[in-house]
């Protein structure tokens, strides 16, 4: 007779192949979760790198403006005009050219005449151009821009020039040579000296 097993012992439970074997420690299961920004924790320092930064753009902004002053002095040295030549200079080339009137006697004495009384205008600021020859070597009395042996030298230049422009006199034209070398004797005799061309600053001729 078959025996019937008995239903009170107990039964043993045994645990699921899969289930063991995927079965993983909880101490074992990895952190999947994503990772922090990157903390920038403070040295201290920063205003340091900050102030080289500042100097760096400084000397940057120095030497470029360096350059620009440079550039544009140069550009304006180039077109910047030359200066007018002196009033000795302008004078002495304008008696040259008036040697070419010399058969004209009127219009050489009206020539030479007006280049001396501009020259000492421009050079003595002494106003002569518009002035008849009395009013301007009645200044001159009193001037001490002038020599005496040079006021008495345009004095008689003057006259003769005077004598051939309103008289109608007819000089012969060594007369005439003898009137272009006295302006170009004044003209020499009272330009700047050296020192006066390199210092700009003019001095009064010592009386004589």
């Amino acid at each position: 007779m078959p025996t019937t097993p008995s239903t009170n012992s107990a039964a043993l439970v045994l645990p699921d192949p899969a289930d063991a074997t995927n079965a993983v420690a909880p101490e074992e299961i990895p952190d999947i979760r994503g990772l922090k920004d990157v903390v920038d924790i403070p040295t201290g320092n920063e205003w340091l790198w900050w102030l080289l930064v500042a100097a760096a753009a400084l000397v940057v902004a120095g030497v470029a403006a360096w350059f620009v002053r440079r550039h544009l002095a140069r550009r304006s040295e180039e077109l910047a005009p030359p200066p007018p030549p002196p009033p000795h200079v302008v004078a002495w080339n304008r008696l040259q050219r008036a040697l070419g009137l010399i058969h004209e006697a009127e219009r050489f004495c009206i020539e030479v005449s007006h280049i001396i009384r501009v020259y000492l205008e421009e050079r003595f600021n002494l106003h002569a151009p518009d002035r008849t020859t009395e009013e301007f070597l009645f200044e001159l009395q009193t001037s001490k821009r002038l020599a005496n042996e040079h006021k008495q030298l345009l004095a008689d230049f003057l006259g003769e020039c005077d004598m051939v422009k309103f008289a109608k006199a007819e000089p012969p034209e060594q007369e005439l040579r003898n009137l272009h070398e006295a302006a170009s004797r004044l003209v020499g005799e009272t330009q700047p000296s050296l020192r006066e061309e390199t210092v700009g600053e003019e001095e009064a001729p010592v009386e004589r």
